[in-house]
Order: structure tokens, then sequence, then C-alpha cells
């Protein structure tokens, strides 16, 4: 089986290497592996390292360095579509890692007849400092944003979507493209068209990958915002591709403002019952991870979790508001 191996970048020349250097380790024949890399007009040095790794010889069935000229992921994955020529299509993050056994092991699931495959994807850290480890503590709890079973499962499961999905190509000659409007969401929407067009996504635990945590918290909550963001949006083109978790964090953004209003009309008891149930259970599973790693920087998660939370739910609140108009300016 042929594999045809992706990365759209733009601006990823601090972590790109990195994964090209796992590339060269993977373990599957290299002459049964194409790669995709795919410049998003990137302004550093991410262009180059590209040319360089294609001008190399790793002996890999050939290397191709392609320009998306939309900038975002989403025409990226779409120049990679119109350019492959393997068996199956697999695209990972500039800022990801992935094991040397990574594409084998992914051949070995769609080749038990599977037509979708993949795995875990943990998160990782660039450097090893107190408060980046609280950030990627935060990250990784099910309070954060570790809820969905396909982060943690140890069986073999059939999820509502995948990190890092190896499909066959009979996936997307029946599904088409990605939606480029969707400019954060658009492997929500592919794996909700995909599951309606017939085909399981599956999850094996043996399939892993790692993904690098954002190393601010400025950077962390930017990511969160614009997720909820894309989510309020995305709900206008196809409400199918989210559960329900997705939308807790909105819920609760909506209860402070509900219980806020009614305090102010003299009713405070509702509010002070919320919050006195989110402290108990924020201050209960901050403390859970502080005993399993005992960082004072840890004593902030509380906080941590709360911010993330809230600034989630004004991203999709914002998005939601945003969508009649939002889909009158993309069309």
């Amino acid at each position: 089986m042929v594999v045809s191996f992706v990365v759209v970048a733009y601006n990823e020349q601090n972590t790109l290497p990195k994964l090209l250097d796992d590339l060269r380790r993977q373990d599957y024949p290299h002459d049964k592996i194409e790669i995709l890399l795919i410049d998003s007009l990137s302004t550093d040095d991410t262009r180059r390292i590209m040319q360089d790794f294609a001008d190399s010889d790793h002996g890999f069935r050939r290397v191709l360095v392609l320009t998306n000229d939309t900038k975002f992921l989403p025409g990226g994955n779409n120049v990679a579509l119109r350019h492959y020529e393997g068996d199956a299509f697999v695209r990972v993050d500039a800022h990801g890692t992935i094991p040397p056994e990574f594409i084998r092991k992914n051949v070995d699931v769609l080749q038990s007849g599977e037509m979708v495959s993949g795995g875990p994807r943990p998160n990782i850290i660039d450097e090893a400092t107190p408060f980046k480890e609280t950030l990627l503590t935060a990250e990784q709890s099910m309070f954060g944003s570790g809820f969905a079973s396909y982060r943690h499962s140890t069986e073999k499961i059939y999820p509502s979507s995948l990190f890092c999905g190896m499909y066959r190509r009979e996936v997307f000659d029946k599904v088409g493209p990605y939606n480029e409007r969707l400019l954060r969401t658009e492997d929500n929407d592919m794996s909700q068209r995909i599951r309606a067009a017939g085909f399981r996504l599956c999850y094996s635990p043996e399939i892993i990958s790692y993904q690098h945590t954002r190393n601010t918290l400025k950077k962390m909550l930017r990511q969160k915002y614009l997720n909820g963001l894309w989510i309020g949006r995305t709900m206008g083109v196809n409400p199918r591709c989210f559960s329900l978790f997705h939308f807790v964090p909105l819920i609760f953004v909506l209860g402070i403002l509900f219980t806020t209003v009614l305090a102010l009309c003299g009713f405070p008891w509702l509010g002070a019952l919320m919050w006195a149930a989110y402290g108990l259970l924020v201050v209960g599973i901050s403390l859970m991870e502080i005993i399993k790693k005992p960082l004072l920087t840890n004593l902030l998660l509380p906080i941590l979790f709360l911010l993330l939370h809230v600034t989630y739910g004004v991203g999709t609140l914002v998005g939601l508001v945003d969508m009649p108009f939002w889909r009158r300016r993309s069309r």
C-alpha cells in the first residue's frame, strides 16, 4: 500500500524539522511513502526547510513541495487531495511528532479491512518548565480538553472523529474535498460526512502521535476562543458534526450570565449554588492533579480551568451570534 503523507504548514520553522526527522525514521518501506509538503505562504524559513528536505535523498517514493494560496488548513488539505497518488492519505500537523511505527501501524489497520484508522494523540511540551507542565496538565485533564473517549480509550472503538486519521483513497473519492469555509472545524465536518457516507472511523490505541501544547497561556486561550468561535459558526453549516460536550463551556457561560442577571434582580441563591458546585468540582479535580504531580504552579489549576472554560464558551457564543453574518460574508 502506497501512503501519501501530508504536512500543511505556515511559519513552522521551529517544529517542522523534528517532524521531518520523524519521517526519516519511519519503519514502513520508504519507497511506499509519498510526501506532500504544503507551504501556506510562510514568511519564515518553512518553505526552505521543505525544499531542502525534498532535495535530499531519503529513499521516499517522491517528495513534492506545493503552495497553499488560501493560507488556511482546509485549503492546504485540498491542495494535497488534488496531487496525491497514494492508496491512503494521512495528514499530520507540522507541530506534531510521530514514532517510527506510526505509518506502519495505520497501514496494518487499513489492511485488516478498515477504511479509516487513527489513534490517541497525547499532548507534549517543548520545554519542561513548571508553568508549561501546568499548562500541559490543564490541557490533558478531562476537565480541560480531554473529555472525548478517543483521547483516552485503551480499546479499539469507532468514535465520531479521530486525530491524524489515515484514509483509504475510496473515502475521499466518495466524500469529496474539505470545506474551505471552515477554518478550524474542517476535520469535524469531514468526519461527520465520512460517517454519513457509510464509513467507520477505527480508533486503535496502538497508533500514537503527539501534539505540542500551546506553550503560553495567551496562545492557549486564543486557541480555545477560536475553537469555540468556529463551533458557533459551523452550526450554520453542519450542526450534526458536534456533540453535546462541545457546548458545555457555552452552557457554563450562559449560566454565569443568567445567574448574574438574577442576582442583580435580588435572587442571588441560584448563582451562589452554581458557583459552589463549580468551585467544589474544579478544586477537587485540581487537587487530584496536584497529588499526581506536586508542582507549586499546579495551584493555579482552578484559575486556568476557569479561564479555559469561559474563553471557549465566550468564543462559542460569539460564533453563534456571528454565524448568520459570517455565512453571508463567506458565500
